[in-house]
């Protein structure tokens, strides 16, 4: 009744896509969020197989979940809360974020607890105002890091920040911090071979800022990182189709009222359809009335409130019959509505669309690995 689509074959070209573009720079995939709603093992199984460089998580929960699952490539998780598993970290080997000098104390501990060397990439904040060391604050971290990297406890692998996109010229400001802070840890004494700073946007607009590797999240997944730029121009295959079956249609007169608040009236005599995917599936409410799906290859306006469970499309005197598939979104290259357009259409964006698809939806992945 209700389908999620993944096309794990599409993610793979898209990964071969920034590969070609990152220049020789090492790829992390970015898997967070159950790998934008794509299914998290299932991606990070169908990369690894295809020779990803790196995995990036938010946190160490997605991250052991992968070693749990088999998932050997090297691994990055970067946002903590003062309760995480460190110990647990280290013994599965996963590379640690460390955004201040508590972070970097408590990984201490638990690397004298576990006897690991913790694989630590220090974050320094160059214009974010989120995660990460403070520029005043930077020296202090580097020079403790530097301490503990002599005392056989830690070792740096990389230094990373994350640009603002807000503009060219902020983003080009943050990479000047970023080059900055990176020469006053060397200066320092601190020892790393990973530099990372930009992700799909960074690195489709800025390749000399690639580095020795750059994180790559809702571009694997074929979907564009601006707004005003479509997938297509940087040959992204999306990864994600959402479908439903018309469950009932209904003949009703002039004037009817169609679902909760009557968002919509009939004009003439006409035919409803019922579509059985609401805000429980993550079909944002607030697209009630603009959003647009795709039945037998054409458009048609949803003219209801999105309810918990469904919604109703006026499909005029065309044939449409329960059983007939709807698409919600997928592919735009196939000509139905993409994620981007339902983004449009809910004021939000494309990230948002995917990450929260789930509820009663059935998943399917085509091209998964045995």
């Amino acid at each position: 009744m209700r389908d999620l689509i993944i096309d794990l074959d599409a993610i793979v070209d898209n990964f071969e896509n920034f590969k070609k573009r990152a220049g020789g720079a090492k790829i992390l995939a970015v898997v967070k969020a159950n790998a934008y709603g794509h299914g998290l093992y299932e991606v990070a199984l169908k990369l690894e197989t295809a020779k990803v460089d790196y995995f990036g998580v938010a946190d160490v929960d997605e991250a052991l979940h992968l070693r749990e699952g088999g998932i050997e490539t090297p691994l990055l998780a970067w946002l903590h809360d003062p309760n995480d598993r460190f110990t647990e970290a280290l013994d599965a080997n996963v590379d640690l974020g460390v955004a201040n000098i508590e972070q970097l104390e408590r990984i201490a501990d638990a690397a004298r607890i576990t006897g690991k060397v913790a694989k630590l990439h220090l974050k320094v904040d160059t214009g974010l105002s989120r995660n990460g060391s403070s520029i005043e604050e930077w020296p202090t971290l580097v020079a403790a890091t530097v301490d503990l990297v002599g005392q056989g406890l830690v070792e740096t692998v990389g230094v990373f920040s994350h640009l603002s996109s807000t503009s060219e010229a902020d983003d080009r400001a943050q990479i000047a911090a970023f080059d900055a802070a990176v020469e006053q840890a060397r200066a320092l004494g601190l020892e790393f071979e990973l530099r990372h700073l930009t992700a799909s946007d960074g690195t489709l607009s800025y390749p000399e800022a690639n580095y020795e590797m750059v994180r790559i999240g809702v571009g694997l997944y074929g979907l564009s990182p601006f707004a005003d730029h479509h997938s297509a121009e940087y040959a992204l295959r999306p990864a994600m189709t959402a479908k439903a079956l018309v469950t009932q249609v209904k003949r009703v007169q002039a004037g009817a009222g169609i679902s909760y608040g009557y968002l919509a009236r009939t004009n003439t005599e006409t035919t409803l359809a019922l579509v059985p995917v609401g805000y429980a599936e993550g079909l944002p409410r607030n697209a009630s009335g603009k959003a647009e799906v795709s039945i037998n290859g054409k458009r048609y306006k949803i003219e209801s409130r999105i309810a918990m469970d469904q919604f109703v499309i006026d499909v005029g005197d065309d044939e449409v019959v329960a059983g007939d598939e709807v698409v919600i979104f997928g592919d735009p290259a196939a000509g139905v509505p993409s994620a981007d357009d339902l983004a449009a259409a809910a004021d939000t964006i494309n990230y948002e669309i995917v990450t929260r698809m789930g509820g009663r939806f059935r998943v399917t992945y085509l091209g998964a690995i045995d």
